[in-house]
């Protein structure tokens, strides 16, 4: 396994920005496809998007296409979430993580390992 470390969430009005940072610690992690999940009071935890291990290949939540982009840099040991346009319903705990399996899997059944979370709020 390796270990996660969210940053970058915050408070943003709606139609802004924010850059979530996810970064890994661990000899493997370009073994590693990568995933941000989001976890909204009371509702379930849902896919946000998915990236492949070599970065050619990413997932998105239909919600989300065209609003953000996710992207990793092997060299840093870091995945990120660039997210625009900002809704309230994007408001959310954000958690990044690190799954072995071999296609970009939208179920957090397959992702192995986990961050702590970092908080986005999307209000006026």
């Amino acid at each position: 396994q390796v270990q996660l470390v969210e940053s970058g969430g915050g408070l943003v009005q709606p139609g802004g920005s924010l850059s979530l940072h996810c970064a890994a610690s661990g000899r493997t992690y370009s073994r590693y496809a990568w995933g941000w999940f989001r976890q909204a009071p009371g509702k379930a935890r849902e896919f946000v998007a998915a990236v492949s291990r070599s970065a050619g290949s990413t997932r998105y939540l239909d919600s989300v296409k065209g609003r953000f982009t996710i992207s990793r840099d092997n060299a840093k040991n870091t995945v990120y979430l660039q997210m625009n346009s900002l809704k309230p319903e994007d408001t959310a705990v954000y958690y990044c993580a690190a799954s072995t399996v071999q296609y970009l899997s939208t179920s957090a059944s397959n992702y192995d390992s986990w961050g702590q979370g970092t908080q986005v709020t999307v209000s006026s």
